[in-house]
């Protein structure tokens, strides 16, 4: 089944600009490529989206990445037997998330020992019924007291919210 370039001022179906970019590597076949395969950035944009707070941008996450799409159609060999479409998809997933990264302000070990804070507060609270103490919690996470308030200290830092 041969699947067709959107509209353009040529007729090529998709396998032949495929086969003229891998010859030529033209920038035009590489465009009709970005064209074609644009869909498949805003899928992996929007679901990656709805899992995000409302401050980050969608229009942010697209164009992250569309980065990821130019690198996957430019590293891509059809020779190796995989649909490009499950070739680009964790490219641009990762391309994306590459850009969440570098956007985010706290370390990931920090945003780590935060979900372990929340994760050891809410396994106590079922246990016990009502918000557990810090000592109950520094003993759920098998820690000593010193301990336990660095971990604190450093949730409490992944959970500031800029005032801009």
């Amino acid at each position: 089944m041969k699947t067709h370039a959107p509209k353009t001022n040529t007729s090529l179906t998709i396998d032949e600009i495929w086969t003229q970019f891998q010859q030529t590597r033209a920038s035009h076949h590489r465009n009709l490529l970005m064209e074609h395969y644009r869909d498949l950035v805003r899928y992996a944009a929007e679901r990656l989206h709805a899992k995000l707070p409302d401050k980050v941008e969608l229009d942010d996450l697209v164009s992250a990445g569309t980065f990821g799409l130019m690198d996957a159609i430019d590293a891509y060999d059809p020779g190796r037997g995989v649909k490009f479409e499950t070739y680009c998809a964790p490219r641009i997933k990762g391309s994306i998330l590459d850009e969440l990264r570098s956007m985010d302000w706290v370390p990931r070990l920090v945003r780590a020992r935060a979900h372990q804070l929340a994760k050891a507060t809410h396994t106590l609270e079922m246990h016990l019924g009502r918000k557990p103490d810090e000592q109950e919690l520094a003993t759920e996470l098998n820690m000593d007291v010193e301990e336990f308030s660095r971990l604190q200290r450093d949730a409490n830092a992944a959970s500031l919210v800029s005032l801009n």
